[in-house]
């Protein structure tokens, strides 16, 4: 009901005067009532007609202006309403000032027609009390001001959304909070009681009728007071609640908030900062997750951090485990395959070496064509690095040979290397170099060869798990290139076939076995070497 009569205010031509002349008449009515019940009509004695005539004829012309101007008013502020288009920042701004400007402008309308009214009314009593009809009527006029006030303070609230837009929730003083508070007070209180210490000041009453008008006084009062006090509250205690429940939402992670502006107080302000909290984290998040898809989740998160506080950017040295993925044949197949055809397997294939070395807390270091560093011990450090490289290791073997799409070699070597950021200050990349890379990429190179597609160094296999190192097999002694010391090779035993619940054997466990090299061939190839 509350929402059709604003909605037809704002719409209607003589909505606004409506609403403007019902605040005035409704301080001219408690005025009359007051006077009434204190017995002041009496004193008029039968003149009080022709007295009537006399004051009526500056509150009508008064309201005839006042509606005139509403009319104005309606057109003026609220004409991009009617085309059905966003305002300006100029009309937004000017909307804004409107619930002011109109009660200022009532306050103006209101004093002469206070002052014409009590020299009026004190000329025709006996008692001649100016003082006592002037306070009465000054004070009804405050309490219709301050009621158009709030009122028309209300009625452009559904408009606040479309104003913030435009206004980047900016606040006008006379919408603040502390505006409304003592507006409603003075509503609430302050106007009533100096009514009522009025009534009792005025030595031409008599008990009875101080009485009654101090009844009436009170009970108006304790009415206004409950409306215009549950208006208030309920205006700071819904919108804060929306708050406290985006900004939970916020905190549990759902940057997916935002929150209706429906006032140009302070409250208005924070809930435009709360939508913009929300977007920005959205953003952070957003340029998280493609910085953290181009580089890997823990560079992100270490040059993120780095924003914030003294991380040391230019690295340092760590003890890692080194795991290098290469396509055999990759040129072959660039040629025979069509461009697009050749990136979906290799992108098949890199989301299997993704998933398998992030499930083992390694990092995809780079992507190097058809071929990928992994690193397992940098950025962050583990306490056993070698056991979860060769766990991955295995993995991407067993799920590539399971699509049969491409053969690949994956080499493993462990040692110290320098992990951390290198370039120019415009342009980072963090890396990690030192020989277990290089030893890793050349023994990619020979596992091509190996029937299990699989080479790990002997430093790999000395700091695993006695588990893991259940599960791999000495393989050879060779020698790599640009490396002048021979390398002890291991790769992994056969698993034992284990059958799929569809009943196939595992595409793994079909890979051939490896053999320990016989003594002969291990003596003729050092001969050779």
């Amino acid at each position: 009901m509350i929402s059709r009569a604003i909605l037809w205010a704002l719409r209607a031509r003589w909505g606004l005067s409506a609403v403007v002349m019902a605040c005035n008449l409704s301080g001219l009515a408690v005025i009359t009532t007051e006077l009434w019940l204190s017995g002041f009509f009496t004193r008029l004695g039968s003149s009080w007609i022709t007295t009537f005539i006399q004051v009526s004829i500056y509150p009508t012309l008064g309201a005839l202006v006042g509606i005139v101007l509403a009319v104005r008013d309606r057109e003026h502020y609220f004409g991009w309403l009617d085309q059905r288009r966003p305002p300006t920042e100029t009309e937004a701004q000017r909307l804004l000032h409107l619930p002011m400007g109109i009660t200022l402008r009532a306050l103006a309308i209101w004093i002469p027609g206070v002052v014409v009214a009590a020299a009026v009314f004190a000329h025709d009593t006996p008692q001649r009390d100016f003082a006592v009809v002037l306070s009465m009527f000054m004070l009804g006029g405050f309490e219709s001001a301050a009621l158009t006030y709030l009122i028309v303070d209300r009625l452009i609230r559904p408009t606040i959304p479309v104003i913030a837009e435009v206004t980047d929730g900016s606040v006008h003083w006379s919408s603040s909070v502390l505006t409304r508070v003592l507006v409603t007070f003075a509503v609430t209180g302050a106007v009533p009681l100096f009514m009522l210490i009025t009534v009792l000041a005025d030595p031409s009453s008599d008990p009875t009728h101080r009485i009654r008008t101090g009844l009436y006084l009170a009970v108006v009062g304790l009415s206004a007071g409950a409306v215009a006090t549950a208006a208030l509250a309920r205006a700071v205690a819904t919108p804060m609640g929306t708050l406290r429940d985006a900004l939970d939402r916020i905190a549990h992670g759902e940057l997916d908030v935002s929150v209706p502006i429906g006032s140009s107080s302070e409250i208005g302000r924070l809930e435009h900062s709360v939508n913009e909290l929300a977007a920005n984290l959205r953003e952070r998040e957003r340029m998280r997750t493609v910085f953290g898809r181009h580089v890997g989740n823990e560079v992100a998160e270490r040059a993120l951090s780095a924003t914030t506080g003294p991380a040391n950017l230019t690295g340092d040295m760590r003890v890692v485990t080194a795991l290098f993925v290469d396509v055999t044949g990759s040129v072959a197949l660039s040629t025979e395959l069509a461009p697009h055809d050749f990136v979906a397997k290799l992108n098949r294939l890199l989301s299997i070496v993704v998933a398998a070395t992030e499930d083992n807390h390694g990092l995809v270091n780079k992507f190097e064509g058809d071929a990928a560093l992994c690193i397992f011990g940098a950025p962050i450090a583990l306490d056993d690095n070698a056991t979860p490289a060769l766990r991955a290791a295995r993995r991407i073997r067993d799920e590539v040979a399971a699509l049969a799409e491409l053969d690949i070699g994956i080499g493993l070597a462990r040692g110290l290397v320098f992990a951390g950021d290198i370039g120019a200050d415009t342009r980072l990349e963090f890396t990690v170099i030192g020989d277990a890379v290089n030893e890793a990429a050349r023994l990619t190179t020979e596992a091509k060869q190996v029937p299990r597609r699989l080479l790990a160094s002997q430093a790999v296999i000395d700091a695993a798990s006695d588990f893991e190192r259940g599960k791999w097999l000495a393989h050879d002694t060779i020698h790599l290139r640009g490396r002048k010391e021979p390398t002890s090779v291991w790769t992994d035993v056969a698993s034992p076939a284990r059958p799929r619940r569809n009943g196939t054997v595992s595409p793994a466990a079909t890979l051939p076995p490896v053999q320990p090299p016989a003594p002969e061939r291990a003596a003729d190839q050092a001969a050779d070497r």
